[in-house]
């Protein structure tokens, strides 16, 4: 597709409605208000300007540079004439296509800090005079990019951080299981492909966890990950359940142990009776489970999850039911008490539950199953596109504005402040610049040219250039510092 065709339409005509002589449009990135955000979200995580600015400066240069002026001025001509209902003037395009290169600078906070409501993350700006309807021309695609991977970035921090929580309460030896506890199952219920790489990008710079194979491919060409990325294991779904049939669902689990002698396997057990396979099944195969080299894991896959897992206490007492998945595995498999007196069931069992998981849910489930005396560990949750696709730009209030502009070579701070809005809209004014502090950062407004070009917004593309490039092992260090320095249980 072509490249300019990747913004609003109303964009195509700005560049003939800023005032005579503008030279420069400067503009910001910001979570303008956390009023939408899940419960427990004070700040947000940034993450995916890398990606966002790469992919843009790559698909301009296949797109527009790399191709012959006459198609794609051609083309933007045609479609912009039909579009508007008048001939479409496309020299400032064709100017740009002489130039060769995205004519702005960008500079941004790092990624894998977090970032008080409107605090800039990023800032934007051309570096051409004849270019100034460039900056915000990107506004559209820049902000169709990034909000998402924002979005679950911080939704994923904070899954990170109950799961972190109740581990160290309940069972701080292992810790590590923590790093995959929180899974994503996300992919078939996104908005396509690039919500997929965009939401399973945020997700994987918090958990390791994952099910969405394109974060792989991904995370390798825009935050140069080597080796290891994400990772899952061997698992089940209903139509391989279906086809062994019903009457000989115990001969399925039977077959697939033999088939993976060694490992974790995951399987869905509620296909027809969760509670069978409990209480029946699984007792009857408890030699072979223990006595081979992984772990099973049981998947139940509907129902009230927090029930399931630990127990409904409006049914029956010591029906199944009341008991819930973990006490049914530990009745069956047993296990060990750790230093803090909470259950660990046996290394060769374990649940998973993955469907219609939320942040207040995941903290349901870990709260009840220590009121059990059973530690946070004994689940694996399924993160899915209940959480990732339930969102839009507004839970965060992302929008990008512009705050200063150079007509005829002076300098203007520029801002909006609707007097009908609350507040949340206003933006900053003039150049900035960001102070680190002790717990967060500090804007300036107004600064000048030189003060600008210091402070913690760093530069990270300009003129086709790419600078102080992030890896995904950076990355996951400054998330893992801020898990360890914020939430940590005496």
């Amino acid at each position: 597709m072509n490249s300019l065709l990747l913004t609003d339409g109303y964009k195509t005509g700005h560049h003939q409605q800023y005032p005579s002589f503008t030279e420069e449009v400067y503009s910001n990135w910001t979570a303008r208000s956390l009023k939408h955000a899940p419960e427990g979200i004070e700040k947000v995580l940034s993450f995916g300007q890398q990606f966002a600015v790469q992919f843009i400066h790559e698909h301009f240069l296949e797109n527009f540079f790399a191709k012959p002026k006459e198609e794609v001025c051609g083309n933007i001509k045609e479609e912009l004439s039909l579009y508007l209902g008048q001939e479409y003037n496309v020299d400032h395009f064709e100017e740009l296509h002489d130039l060769g290169y995205l004519p702005i600078r960008v500079k941004s906070l790092p990624e894998g800090v977090e970032v008080e409501a409107r605090i800039p993350m990023l800032t934007i700006a051309n570096t051409h005079p004849r270019f100034y309807w460039i900056t915000n021309y990107l506004e559209t695609l820049l902000s169709n990019l990034l909000w998402q991977s924002m979005t679950s970035a911080s939704i994923a921090l904070l899954y990170r951080r109950t799961l972190n929580d109740w581990a160290l309460r309940t069972n701080p030896e292992q810790m590590e299981i923590v790093d995959f506890q929180g899974h994503d199952f996300s992919m078939r219920g996104m908005a396509g492909v690039g919500a997929t790489i965009a939401s399973g990008m945020g997700h994987a710079a918090v958990f390791k966890g994952s099910d969405s194979l394109p974060v792989i491919a991904a995370m390798r060409k825009y935050y140069k990950a080597t080796g290891f990325v994400i990772g899952s294991v061997n698992a089940t779904e209903h139509s391989v359940m279906c086809a062994g049939s019903k009457e000989n669902e115990l001969e399925t689990f039977k077959r697939l142990l033999e088939v993976y002698p060694k490992g974790i396997l995951s399987v869905v057990s509620d296909t027809w009776d969760l509670w069978k396979v409990l209480v029946d099944y699984l007792p009857h195969l408890k030699e072979n489970i223990l006595n081979r080299d992984g772990k099973l894991v049981i998947r139940p896959d509907s129902g009230n999850p927090a029930d399931i897992i630990c127990g409904d206490s409006h049914a029956k007492a010591g029906s199944p039911q009341y008991k819930g998945v973990v006490e049914l595995l530990w009745e069956t498999f047993g296990g060990s008490v750790n230093a803090q007196a909470y259950k660990v069931l046996d290394s060769h069992i374990g649940t998973i539950y993955g469907d219609s998981i939320t942040p207040k849910i995941a903290e349901d489930i870990c709260q009840r199953l220590a009121e059990k005396g059973f530690a946070s560990t004994n689940v694996v949750l399924g993160i899915g596109s209940f959480t990732y696709q339930y969102n839009t730009r507004d839970t965060f209030g992302f929008a990008m504005k512009a705050t200063s502009v150079v007509i005829n070579g002076e300098r203007l701070s520029i801002y909006k402040n609707p007097i009908t809005d609350d507040g949340v809209k206003k933006s900053a004014k003039g150049l900035i610049k960001l102070i680190k502090e002790e717990g967060g950062y500090k804007m300036l407004e107004e600064v000048s040219d030189q003060e600008e070009k210091e402070g913690a917004l760093q530069l990270i593309y300009k003129d086709g250039q790419f600078f102080n490039e992030q890896s995904l092992t950076e990355i996951r260090e400054k998330i893992n510092e801020l898990i360890t320095d914020n939430h940590v249980y005496a």
